[in-house]
């Protein structure tokens, strides 16, 4: 459905995008996953036609989002992150400039707006002031507008970022409704997220893909080695010569603790951690030795999100430099 090919994206010397490619297939919900800086903005900007690219393309069924913009365009609904409202209008208002804007007249856009305000559920609210809205209810309308015109694809850009959590889990409700019917892409810096809602995480940091993949796969295939931290009466020569026959166990590092006691951290690859503990408490237990702690460390997907993101404060100082794409 949508094929980002080798985007690149400059400002001066500051590299926003960094050769980014990845396939979107339809019917999915894909989440576009990284800490703020990392380029999910420029890159969404740049596949909805708003933002030009430095080099690379974009095909959105088949169609060059630069080189065909009018067929590309109109299979793309867009909310970016600052939903474009006009507060001094209704919804209702807002939807029937929108829709014109997009070439929808007549009765068909009737039905549209009808059918899109039933989708975001702000019929209650359709004749207010959108200045008088809570930010929740704004962003629905700012999902209303990205809904007409009967777009294939729906992007869109930290859709909950200052909601409540209330309004956070509602919004997350309607993204999982539209993935029934639409090819859903949505950015965001928060993993959890990510994971409740997506069938595919995009994962990007410093304008690079990190992964694309499931999130139980992506887990699988990713994570660190899981971890073992023991506390031990042994000897470092003794711990070692203990755990070292154990196949599964791919590292030890050992440090001598105040009292003379022995901590010992040990990386395994197996995936199951517990027999692997078993095999360690049986190793001390026949030697006489005393296992004084033992604690059972599996990673966590959120770990491998922050290790491949790399230094915070890198991700500030990409994120200020980012400012241009706004």
């Amino acid at each position: 459905m949508i094929s980002v090919e080798h985007l690149t994206k400059c400002y001066g010397d500051f590299t926003a995008v960094d050769d980014l490619s990845f396939e979107i297939d339809e019917g999915h919900v894909y989440g576009f996953l990284g800490p703020n800086g990392a380029g999910k903005s420029t890159t969404m900007n740049i596949m909805t036609g708003c933002l030009s690219a430095t080099s690379g393309r974009v095909l959105i069924d088949g169609h060059d989002i630069f080189e065909e913009p009018r067929p590309a365009k109109k299979l793309i609904g867009y909310l970016p992150e600052q939903p474009p409202l006009y507060m001094g209008e209704s919804p209702m208002e807002y939807l029937q400039f929108v829709g014109q804007a997009k070439g929808i007249t007549g009765k068909e856009l009737s039905e549209q707006i009808e059918q899109v305000i039933e989708q975001t559920k702000i019929y209650e609210v359709r004749n207010q002031r959108i200045a008088t809205l809570s930010k929740g209810f704004r962003q629905r309308v700012g999902i209303a507008q990205a809904l007409l015109g009967k777009p294939r694809v729906i992007i869109l850009d930290e859709p909950t970022v200052g909601l409540d959590p209330i309004q956070i889990i509602e919004i997350r409700e309607l993204i999982k409704e539209l993935g029934r019917s639409h090819t859903v892409i949505f950015s965001s810096h928060i993993l959890s997220e990510v994971q409740t809602i997506c069938d595919e995480i995009i994962m990007i940091a410093h304008g690079r893909l990190m992964a694309l993949d499931e999130p139980g796969k992506l887990e699988k295939r990713l994570l660190s080695p899981s971890e073992i931290s023991l506390v031990t009466d042994a000897g470092a020569e003794q711990a070692q010569s203990l755990l070292t026959p154990i196949k599964e166990i791919t590292s030890v590092n050992t440090e001598l603790m105040d009292g003379g006691y022995l901590r010992a951290e040990v990386k395994t690859d197996n995936g199951d951690i517990y027999s692997v503990s078993r095999k360690i408490f049986n190793a001390f237990k026949d030697s006489g030795k005393a296992l004084l702690e033992m604690s059972l460390k599996k990673a966590s997907l959120e770990e491998l999100f922050i290790e491949l993101s790399g230094n915070p404060a890198e991700s500030e100082t990409a994120e200020e430099k980012e400012v241009p794409e706004k």
